[in-house]
């Protein structure tokens, strides 16, 4: 089922809310109704923020910042999530197709170098709706789908010819990680799957005049404290699998969180000697599409108001 020729999008993305399957835990719920599954959320957009917004990778934000749109709600739900906030589905504005339209028009109003839609994988449907709507109505900037990578490929293909750039995490290579952290044994195999689609989809990077992307997949790893084994296994996978198809983004960021307190690994920041030992393996690998992050990042604050400014 696609976004073309549909002349009745409220029809089209009633379909899936009425038994909704588009993320993998596949919950069945129906969302027409006001029933909520594993993402929290019923049929109903609900955003919390849309602003311009600094703090993505140098040529995703670039100096005008990215038009960043954060959905409330999230199908993966990660114990040391930092947007907790809003993860949950209990906090944002609803909105309508139409107006999310207007909203991402805004943005390029502004200057945006792009449309960065931050979790977004619950709305898939209303959001091809509104990017097709608001292409209509001349949005010409590219626009970043910004995920989990926790995604079902068949509904990332709901997106193709909308999206331009991926920004997908890959949080863990290893089942028992993602089981506990995340309660989803299967991410790997699952995000795999779904960063495939994505490469198939916005194919090899190009960047404007200025260092802007304007097609192609970064793929992030936050590197957890006492995990840096995983993650290397990550990297590699990355890279043997995609080589210079693709921007590797390693993040030390990773900002303890007060529900964390008793877990002995996850109640600590990553040491500089944790991140560096990531960083020269990746190097010795031979990455050279890539992105470091310098200094003590988990200092600084990456999470914006959700005040629902711009919504």
């Amino acid at each position: 089922m696609s976004w073309r020729g549909s002349a009745e999008p409220e029809k089209w993305i009633a379909r899936f809310m009425r038994e909704c399957r588009l993320c993998p835990r596949n919950c069945g719920v129906n969302r027409l109704e006001g029933q909520k599954g594993y993402c929290r959320t019923d049929a109903r957009l609900m955003v919390a923020r849309a602003a311009l917004h600094m703090w993505e990778e140098p040529c995703i934000s670039g100096r005008e910042g990215s038009g960043t749109v954060f959905f409330s709600g999230c199908s993966l739900g990660c114990v040391f999530c930092q947007n907790r906030e809003i993860s949950g589905g209990k906090r944002g504005k609803i909105i309508t197709v139409e107006q999310l339209a207007q909203v991402f028009l805004r943005l390029q109003a502004q200057n945006a170098n792009n449309i960065n839609l931050v979790t977004a994988g619950h709305y898939v449907p209303q959001t091809a709706a509104a990017l097709k709507l608001a292409k209509e109505k001349g949005l010409s900037i590219p626009v970043v789908y910004n995920s989990s990578g926790y995604e079902k490929s068949q509904t990332l293909k709901l997106l193709e010819g909308l999206v331009d750039i991926y920004l997908p995490d890959f949080k863990y290579m290893d089942s028992d990680l993602a089981r506990r952290y995340s309660n989803a044994e299967d991410y790997a195999q699952t995000a795999k799957t779904a960063l495939e689609e994505m490469v198939r989809q916005a194919g090899l990077p190009e960047f404007d005049g200025r260092g802007i992307m304007k097609r192609g997949v970064i793929v992030r790893h936050l590197l957890l404290p006492g995990h840096v084994s995983d993650s290397k296994k990550v990297t590699e996978y990355l890279f043997r699998t995609y080589g210079n198809q693709i921007y590797i983004s390693l993040m030390n960021q990773y900002t303890p969180m007060p529900v964390m307190a008793n877990d002995p690994l996850l109640s600590r920041k990553v040491t500089e000697r944790e991140y560096g030992r990531l960083v020269d393996y990746a190097l010795s690998l031979g990455l050279e599409n890539g992105f470091v992050q310098e200094g003590e990042t988990a200092k600084e604050s990456f999470i914006p108001p959700f005040n629902g400014e711009g919504v």
